[in-house]
């Protein structure tokens, strides 16, 4: 099957089996490999990309469903806005990191959320074994006030 869609902002186009995941078809097909498979089973969120904005488990979307529309990677995210995740120890083992990175800008992306919910709650579907998550939130805390990603 051939689907076509943006990909960080370049349009691409290949032949995918119908049943591949997004996550497999950017890692292997595509030679992105910063989106980590963590469970497989949508619980950990180290798989996060954006589907036309949207934060989603890679591992969960069949590529098909990304059809002509928009995809954004952690290869997108400029690494200098993420000074303030490293000096909050908000990584460690690195397996969570691009999951919880994406996460993370698409907060800054959208502050009002904050209003409503802590960013603890907001980044549930991102599971970390090293952080204890503190590290985590201080880091989204901080780059909330250094703008968007």
């Amino acid at each position: 099957m051939r689907v076509s869609f943006t990909l960080n902002g370049k349009a691409v186009s290949l032949e995918v089996d119908p049943s591949a995941r997004l996550l497999d078809t950017l890692r292997y097909s595509l030679g992105l490999t910063g989106s980590k498979e963590g469970c497989g089973e949508g619980e950990c969120g180290a798989c996060t990309v954006y589907l036309d904005g949207l934060p989603v488990n890679s591992c969960l979307v069949p590529t098909f469903q990304a059809r002509g529309r928009r995809v954004e990677t952690i290869e997108s995210i400029d690494p200098a806005s993420l000074a303030a995740m490293v000096e909050s120890g908000a990584t460690q083992c690195g397996a969570c990191t691009p999951g919880v990175v994406m996460t993370a800008c698409w907060l800054r992306r959208h502050p009002e959320l904050l209003s409503s919910h802590t960013a603890r709650e907001l980044m549930a579907g991102n599971l970390c074994r090293c952080t204890g998550y503190d590290g985590i939130v201080d880091g989204i805390e901080a780059s909330m006030k250094k703008g968007r990603c």
